[in-house]
């Protein structure tokens, strides 16, 4: 059964009350998850909801290089029906992007730490309009000497750890993400 759109929003709704200033970032996104519906569906137009997965180790950060787009990013996706959760769904994405074994990473807060509003242009190749991902973000730690490993076939990936990025900010999408000094926690 699909996320319903209940716990997304209270999902949302969490993020905001620690970070009510960026509410206005997200404004058009709020008022589609009041008025919409079925977000947690790959095909429901013009916005639905994708997970990332901020897996940290130590002083470092789990990346792939997003093919389509040539970027790297933090793993994330799409929701399937099968997520039990927000955050089952992030274990999932950095699982099969990655091959980290889910059982070597531990969610670092029930709560997102970022949410980003953004716009994904049309793929006319996948036969794709352009749309928008409300993308909900969690921060797992990976234990000590975590590597990556195999993954299924069709996640042709590149991926690797990297140092965190210098002063304690990590650059998510377009949000900085505050990164504590202590290994593997997040502010």
């Amino acid at each position: 059964m699909a996320i319903a759109d209940a716990k997304i929003k209270e999902m949302v709704d969490g993020y905001l009350a620690r970070h009510p200033e960026e509410a206005v970032l997200l404004a058009e996104a709020l008022q589609q998850l009041h008025t919409g519906e079925g977000f947690a569906s790959r095909h429901t137009l013009p916005m639905h909801v994708t997970v990332g997965a901020l897996v940290l180790r130590g002083d470092e950060v789990l990346l792939v290089k997003h093919l389509a787009y040539g970027i790297w990013l933090q793993p994330g996706g799409h929701l399937e029906p099968t997520d039990a959760s927000l955050i089952d769904a992030a274990v999932r994405e950095s699982t099969e992007e990655s091959g980290i074994d889910p059982a070597r990473i531990r969610p670092a807060s029930p709560l997102p730490v970022y949410v980003e509003y953004g716009r994904v242009p049309a793929r006319p190749v996948k036969n794709e309009l352009a749309h928008f991902h409300l993308d909900i973000g969690f921060a797992f730690t990976a234990a000590a000497g975590t590597q990556v490993g195999r993954v299924q076939e069709q996640c042709r990936v590149v991926r690797r750890w990297t140092e965190r990025a210098n002063h304690g900010f990590l650059l998510v999408g377009a949000i900085p993400v505050r990164v504590c000094t202590g290994p593997g926690q997040l502010c």
